[in-house]
């Protein structure tokens, strides 16, 4: 039971990668895990089906965007179970629903959920962290914060590459209070429901070709990998990147 007693907050958790990550914490014994997310239904249904399958967990809205909501959701969180342990900034959206790449008010969205999302949950569990002796932030980064691609909206790949860069700078500020800071950046995956492009059967064929084990991933392993890095397994890892991709990036 890798996260037994620990106390984890997960955003973007009513669905893909956050929802597989806050189940896979309780059933590692989460002593509990916060789903945080804008949807509210889909979020309660995350949370009623961990507790079906014996795990605690309780729900509460944020949007990431909003700096007051990430202090209240910290707080929240500390006052309800006394520690917060793990942070995993999750919630994000796609770049590949854009027709325009240059478009201004696209670059705002993206950079302000994909990137200031991840710098404002890091503001406020870096300081909660330091109260309880550490603790590990995992950040999800993506294949598109390494290397580019001709189809996807420019401000994703550098909301993606910040998340990157955020996550060393944060490694290298927060050791010496025992907080460890990865990210982790999955390669080609079931759609999001912000997907575009990336959504299309063409293109996902076109884009499996290039990942040398065939296959597109699945969100599961997307958060094993996350538990790793959320448990004290990486207790000598921070500042690192976890790429699960296939192989995407290694040709």
């Amino acid at each position: 039971m890798r996260m037994t007693g620990k106390v984890a907050l997960v955003s973007g958790a009513a669905s893909g990668m956050g929802a597989a990550t806050a189940r896979l914490f309780a059933a590692e014994g989460a002593k509990a895990v916060v789903v945080a997310d804008i949807l509210d239904q889909e979020g309660k249904e995350v949370v009623a089906g961990i507790g079906k399958a014996g795990g605690h967990a309780s729900y509460i809205h944020l949007d990431v965007t909003d700096e007051a909501q990430w202090k209240a959701a910290v707080e929240a969180t500390v006052a309800a179970h006394g520690r917060l342990d793990v942070l995993v900034n999750n919630a994000g959206i796609s770049g590949s629903a854009e027709t325009d790449l240059y478009d201004t008010a696209a670059w705002n969205r993206l950079m302000g959920i994909n990137a200031t999302g991840v710098f404002l949950g890091m503001k406020y569990a870096t300081a909660a962290m330091k109260q309880s002796g550490g603790g590990s932030i995992v950040n999800l980064s993506s294949i598109s914060g390494i290397v580019g691609q001709g189809y996807l909206h420019v401000g994703y790949n550098a909301s993606k590459g910040a998340v990157r860069l955020i996550t060393k700078a944060g490694a290298a500020q927060h050791g010496k209070h025992g907080i460890r800071v990865n990210s982790v950046h999955p390669g080609l995956m079931p759609p999001m429901r912000t997907s575009g492009s990336t959504a299309d059967p063409a293109m996902r064929a076109k884009t499996l070709k290039g990942v040398p084990m065939g296959r597109a991933g699945e969100v599961d392993e997307v958060a094993r990998a996350i538990l790793f890095l959320a448990s004290d397994e990486s207790s000598y890892v921070t500042g690192a990147e976890l790429v699960v991709d296939g192989g995407w990036t290694a040709v």
